[in-house]
């Protein structure tokens, strides 16, 4: 098995943030997770200290006046990371390659995870390997887990969720800056047993004076093949067009087409902030309970026709996220 791409990144020098997250849907109740482990370096510029934090979000997909934002942190000396196993921790919260347990308590209101997983695939990268040597991307995005079933509890106040083998992915990442926009999308729930997962990012970037954009990598795994649409020309020509609650995209790679139409309620969605270890911030709009529709394709050789393999469908199963520079009006930031 290859390597997992759990390893913290971080050389104890400022410019530098990175991120690990888990996402999942609970089929029960129609509540989404996103649950991160963070870290920022802040550039001395700004004069903050490095930290570590602990961030939580829940969507209801049947009250999102239920909806839940929460994030505590700490001095950067409660982050702490073996590789041997992999284990992070963040003050007593900690995640492995095999689950993750933390808690957060904010206003008298206590939020709590353990869960647990089994490894499955191997890691997917989003980053062709030549740009990663060429330090051409200013994020590095891997899915370590992208395709595992979660088992275990989440608690949100009194009320406390019983999980077994829900569908979810847990991804880590890194750089220096994130992107001016972007869009991100994951799914591997599609119901009647598909045996699929798809994950895409589709971004803007500053260069020279402008923006640039949209470099849009997709990978995943459809009926035993993989999706791996990363190489340069792939993510400049792959087509995407995406705003505040949908995305359609297009991405193929290797014998297979996908076309995919994710979309979102607004009120599902949960605004939060991120800091930029320059100081600026970008302001990411998320949820768990998004639906996904994804139409296969494949081809028997290359330049030959496309022949329709497949439509898959995730009903409030799919995870999407939409970020901007500026706040988004009338859509609350829960984390501010």
């Amino acid at each position: 098995m290859k390597p997992r791409w759990n390893d913290l990144q971080w050389n104890g020098r400022p410019g530098h943030y990175e991120v690990y997250y888990l996402t999942f849907t609970d089929p029960v109740s129609e509540t989404g997770f996103w649950i991160r482990y963070t870290m920022v370096a802040p550039l001395p510029e700004t004069g903050d200290e490095a930290t570590c934090s602990l961030w939580f979000c829940a969507m209801d997909r049947r009250d999102p006046s239920a909806n839940v934002g929460r994030k505590v942190s700490f001095p950067i000396t409660e982050l702490d990371a073996r590789r041997e196993p992999f284990r992070l921790r963040v003050g007593d919260a900690w995640l492995s390659d095999e689950g993750m347990v933390g808690s957060i308590e904010d206003g008298g209101t206590r939020v709590a995870w353990d869960l647990q997983w089994q490894p499955s695939l191997d890691a997917y990268g989003h980053v062709h390997p030549l740009l990663r040597a060429a330090r051409v991307a200013k994020t590095i995005l891997f899915l370590p887990h992208p395709d595992i079933d979660i088992s275990g509890t989440v608690e949100l106040g009194e009320r406390r969720l019983e999980l077994s083998a829900v569908p979810g992915g847990q991804a880590h990442l890194w750089g220096s800056k994130h992107a001016t926009r972007w869009a991100w999308a994951h799914c591997n729930d599609f119901g009647d047993g598909a045996d699929a997962f798809v994950d895409g990012v589709s971004v803007f970037v500053p260069r020279f004076g402008r923006e640039l954009g949209p470099s849009t990598p997709v990978v995943g795994r459809v009926a035993g093949r993989d999706l791996l649409s990363i190489n340069p020309v792939a993510v400049q020509s792959n087509s995407s067009t995406f705003d505040l609650t949908s995305w359609r995209f297009e991405a193929r790679g290797h014998g297979l087409k996908v076309e995919g139409e994710v979309s979102a309620r607004r009120e599902d969605l949960v605004g939060v902030t991120y800091h930029d270890p320059d100081g600026e911030l970008a302001y990411c709009y998320n949820t768990e309970v998004a639906d996904m529709h994804l139409a296969v394709f494949e081809r028997s050789r290359p330049w030959g026709p496309w022949r329709r393999a497949d439509d898959l469908r995730s009903n409030g199963r799919a995870h999407f996220e939409y970020a901007q520079r500026r706040p988004v009006d009338g859509v609350e930031l829960k984390i501010a």
